[in-house]
């Protein structure tokens, strides 16, 4: 087998879940080979390097091998090798870090996990580093 579909190596290498939501992806201008856009039909091989765009981050694999059967996610590494570079993932780990204040919109009441790092990132010890000083005069002179 010299040459497999995009979408069907995606989901078989477990980068999507599905290979409906890896053509979709395709789909959605997401999936690009050397920069340009690639439909879910489009023939990979050996040697390919395919930036898939999941927000905020591009992931960049080269194909080692081609295989239309999923596999178990031990074997993942035979087949392809992450060669996505470390700033996209230092995109994505200060995504992390401020996750619940660059919440998009439409996304509805913040969950209780998202309160909690709320309270833990603005908590009642973050007031302590203010000096507050009041100039009350009780005398109205």
């Amino acid at each position: 087998m010299a040459e497999v579909r995009i979408d069907k190596w995606m989901w078989a290498t477990r980068i999507f879940k599905t290979r409906t939501i890896a053509a979709e992806a395709c789909k959605k201008n997401r999936v690009m080979i050397q920069g340009v856009n690639v439909k879910a039909s489009r023939m990979i091989k050996v040697g390919d390097v395919i930036q898939v765009r999941k927000p905020p981050i591009t992931y960049s694999f080269k194909v080692l091998e081609v295989t239309e059967r999923r596999m178990g996610a031990k074997m993942v590494p035979q087949y392809l090798e992450n060669v996505t570079t470390a700033d996209q993932y230092e995109i994505l780990e200060l995504n992390k870090i401020s996750g619940f204040v660059d919440r998009a919109k439409g996304m509805g009441r913040p969950t209780k996990k998202d309160r909690r790092e709320l309270e833990q990132f603005a908590g009642p010890d973050a007031m302590d580093d203010f000096d507050f000083d009041f100039d009350f005069d009780t005398d109205n002179e």
